[in-house]
């Protein structure tokens, strides 16, 4: 992965009061710690007018920062893997997929090779790039639809920081779940902390003595056939964080085999991301992305 930034500091950027630096300049775009460490032991990682500088230099208007990424190594112990991939954009920074139910997001002892990341990694070995699997918004294994993959180290920490739950209005992430019956009320937000079950290394639950804070808005879109279609927006992004709430309100999800396993209408958890909205993490534009409810979850309502 070869990326170019360029920055043109204007008047704005730069006051006598800020005495801006290179460091705090950066900083301020949503670079970690982290990147500046590793950029500045390249010798061309960060140039000021064209040369090499040292990250408490300080910045005029007119001048002109500009970074180099270079990221020659590949995710270890990620075997490609020619598998279906629904790209859905791609840029020099991201990328938004349309993962398939069923599809996990990293390989594990039972999915070697079938996983998003193999996917990718299948993917970018054809072209002949490098490419470090960095997924920010993880789905569950059966959870299908929309999720993002930051393409370098700061489109990570830029996009990562979006995903925080101190940042998550950055984030906008709804989904769209079926449920059985009619939900009562309609619309509403769930507040209630998760945390895991005792006992268990993989399911969650409420937790209002240890569990950490967690918030889920949710509105009916549509009744039929005896359940429910809701749409989901996430307040925060704990593992399951749906999953239970849904649950904890009275309404689980059909088809999920950990807090609710009522196959009789779909074998997978009906849970769908729909919708994310965020800003670009390097040019700041506002960007929308949805994906169409899925078959297996349009039978339901059909």
């Amino acid at each position: 992965m070869n990326r170019t930034l360029r920055y043109l500091l204007s008047e704005d950027d730069v006051t006598s009061s800020n005495k801006l630096t290179v460091k705090g300049f950066l900083k301020s775009q949503g670079y970690s710690v982290q990147n500046l460490k590793i950029l500045k032991q390249q010798e061309t990682g960060i140039l000021l007018n064209g040369l090499p500088v040292f990250l408490n230099a300080p910045l005029s208007p007119g001048d002109e920062l500009t970074v180099q990424i270079r990221e020659t190594r590949s995710s270890e112990n990620i075997l490609p893997a020619e598998l279906p991939l629904d790209i859905v954009y791609e840029d020099e920074d991201l990328l938004i997929v349309n993962k398939a139910a069923g599809m996990p997001i990293h390989p594990s002892q039972n999915n070697r090779d079938n996983s998003l990341a193999n996917a990718l990694a299948f993917r970018y070995q054809n072209l002949g790039e490098p490419f470090t699997f960095r997924c920010i918004n993880r789905l569950d294994r059966d959870t299908s639809g929309l999720t993002i993959i930051a393409k370098h180290m700061v489109s990570a920490g830029i996009l990562g920081g979006y995903a925080a739950d101190k940042a998550s209005a950055a984030l906008t992430r709804e989904y769209l779940a079926i449920v059985r019956g009619q939900v009562t009320p309609p619309s509403g937000v769930i507040t209630a902390p998760l945390g895991r079950k005792p006992g268990s290394i993989i399911e969650r639950c409420v937790d209002f003595e240890h569990g950490e804070p967690a918030m889920t808005y949710y509105r009916v879109l549509e009744e039929k056939n005896g359940c429910s279609l809701l749409s989901l927006t996430l307040g925060t992004g704990r593992t399951h964080q749906i999953r239970i709430h849904m649950k904890y309100l009275g309404y689980p999800l059909i088809g999920d085999y950990l807090y609710n396993p009522d196959r009789e209408l779909i074998d997978r958890q009906a849970l769908h991301s729909y919708r994310l909205c965020f800003p670009h993490p390097i040019t700041r534009e506002r960007m929308e992305f949805t994906a169409p409810l899925p078959e297996d979850m349009r039978r339901v309502l059909a």
